[in-house]
């Protein structure tokens, strides 16, 4: 049998574990006293969704058995909300030179920045929906006194508008956008993570 965590081989010995269940509780036990938990099995290179996972739970381990776990854990989780602080407050300086980018006709740079903000709205978001499996790490994130959910239905019609405004050309919506209603959002995300 083979155990990969995060696609990485690792080095195993097996107890009395017989059934692919039982090495997943063994796993899930020793995940748990390091903060750590499972987000996703894959057995024998196919991906097991909840509806099937008790039907792998007795399955007998064979040579050939190869388990892959996608593990994260709550350390590697509060690294990335650091990082998010890090690049919001990056990004919110270099949001207030979009509309001078745009009018300058720098439209790659500043569509650059523009990707760099939704690749990073993504990357929270994503990491604050992993957070929710400790629940001691998610109640650190209060953002303006909301949590993550009540604070992006907040923002996300200003994304929206941002979006409908760099389509339409329309460089002062853009930039008044960016440096009035964004990037002060930013900042709060990222003062509500210097705790973390």
């Amino acid at each position: 049998m083979q155990l990969k965590i995060n696609g990485e081989n690792v080095d195993i010995t097996l107890e009395d574990e017989k059934t692919v269940g039982q090495v997943l509780k063994a796993f899930e036990e020793e995940a748990a006293k390091n903060s750590a938990t499972t987000t996703n099995i894959n057995l024998d290179g196919k991906d097991i969704s909840a509806d099937e996972f008790d039907t792998i739970l007795d399955l007998p381990l064979k040579d050939d058995t190869v388990i892959d776990l996608t593990v994260v854990s709550e350390i590697a989780l509060a690294e990335n909300f650091r990082m998010s602080a890090e690049n919001f407050n990056g990004l919110q300086k270099k949001l207030s030179e979009i509309s001078f980018l745009l009018q300058s006709g720098k439209d790659s740079e500043a569509g650059k920045i523009i990707a760099f903000l939704a690749d990073e709205i993504d990357i929270f978001l994503h990491t604050s929906r992993l957070a929710r499996l400790f629940p001691t790490l998610y109640a650190k994130v209060s953002i303006d006194g909301k949590d993550v959910n009540a604070f992006f239905e907040e923002f996300m019609p200003f994304l929206k508008d941002l979006e409908e405004a760099l389509e339409n050309k329309d460089t002062v919506t853009v930039g008044d956008l960016a440096e009035y209603e964004i990037s002060p959002r930013l900042k709060q995300i990222a003062d509500s993570l210097q705790g973390i």
